[in-house]
């Protein structure tokens, strides 16, 4: 199975409760605008929903190793460690997830900045994005979105079972993961730019990046975006 991208876009498969998703789509952003391409290319963020794939939310042990190797590796994305009582941290990133597909009713620019701001919510400002009051309050604060006319969505359910059908896709062959960027003709990246491995059980090691080589492969995607 193939994913098709059109002209102008990016394609991305990311869970927003995903430490390498939050580098790959900072860099995505940063690389864009040092490239000129604001204007000439979109984000297509689709869900890789780690809680449905594995059925159980992703432990926070796991989290807790990954974050701070994830974050030395670019500071200024936003990170930090969970701030807030352990029972308050999201148990799912499925509602922002639905949000972020929700706000594309909106426009592909209004999801990317939503679904931005959520990513840094979590790891940068250690808010609990499980909860649609919170969501809502990430949206207000969103150029360009509109966080009343997003929950109505949201109420009414209409992203949901597109979360599904990303769902099935997320399960077979064309994605290794989260986060797996694919641009138009068929170049594509999974956790673009970095090569690592776990030491230990998970759970009880940590991650080891031994390679972190970031500026081609972001540059070549978005450039192949921008020429369709």
């Amino acid at each position: 199975m193939s994913i098709d991208v059109a002209p102008g876009r990016l394609v991305v498969f990311a869970d927003i409760g995903c430490p390498w998703a939050h580098l790959a789509l900072y860099r995505l952003h940063a690389t864009r605008t040092a490239l000129g391409l604001d204007d000439r290319v979109r984000f297509d963020i689709r869900a890789f929903p780690l809680e449905l794939i594995n059925e159980m939310s992703t432990p926070k042990t796991i989290l807790d190793a990954e974050t701070p190797v994830v974050g030395a590796l670019e500071p200024a994305a936003g990170w930090q460690m969970w701030q807030r009582p352990d029972h308050t941290y999201p148990v799912s990133t499925l509602p922002a997830m639905e949000a972020v597909e929700a706000a594309k009713e909106q426009g592909l620019a209004a999801s990317e900045t939503l679904d931005l701001a959520l990513r840094v919510a979590l790891f940068g400002q250690s808010r609990t994005i499980t909860m649609r009051h919170e969501i809502l309050a990430v949206a207000r604060a969103c150029a360009g979105v509109d966080a009343e006319e997003l929950k109505r969505a949201l109420v009414r359910g209409r992203a949901r079972a597109v979360i599904e059908e990303q769902l099935a896709v997320s399960l077979g062959d064309a994605v290794q993961g989260s986060p797996h960027v694919f641009a138009p003709g068929g170049l594509d990246a999974h956790n673009p730019g970095v090569e690592r491995h776990w030491l230990g059980p998970m759970g009880a090691g940590f991650p080891v990046v031994h390679r972190d080589e970031p500026g081609p492969v972001y540059e070549a995607l978005l450039k192949r975006a921008a020429q369709g």
